[in-house]
């Protein structure tokens, strides 16, 4: 059996989950990448796209996230959100308005960098609603 951590998911709004964990999946900006307990210590920055964590009692939950950071101790692992909220919870309304805010920042961007980054952004915005919504 697995051996559980501690495990908590904040954003400014509010705390979404602590407890024990048994495993937690979290889309870093290198990629996706699985934490257990007695991970080696690790801080990462994340992109938008799914937390999916496995608590202690083998519940499952998936939150979406849309940036922030990871870190991750032996002792367990903090996500600090810019924005969460669990995936049953997510307003199509929300992520299409954040895609056209995209849209909009490519299009008004001063310099190379700045749109590359929006397009990114977009990017990571449009591959979220196609994993996570029907269409």
């Amino acid at each position: 059996m697995a051996t559980p951590f501690s495990f908590e998911l904040v954003s400014p709004e509010k705390q979404l989950v602590t407890g024990e964990a048994l495993d937690v999946t979290v889309p870093g900006t290198e990629g996706y990448f699985q934490v257990l307990a007695n991970h080696a210590p690790l801080m990462s920055t994340i992109k938008p796209g799914v937390v999916e964590v496995t608590m202690s009692d083998n519940s499952s939950h998936k939150y979406v996230v849309f940036g922030g950071f990871a870190d991750v101790s032996p002792a367990g692992c903090t996500i600090l959100a810019e924005s969460a909220t669990h995936v049953d919870d997510l307003n199509r309304a929300e992520l299409e308005r954040r895609i056209q805010e995209a849209r909009e920042d490519i299009n008004d961007a001063k310099d190379e960098h700045a749109k590359m980054r929006a397009e990114d952004y977009l990017h990571q915005l449009t591959t979220l609603q196609g994993a996570i919504l029907p269409a």
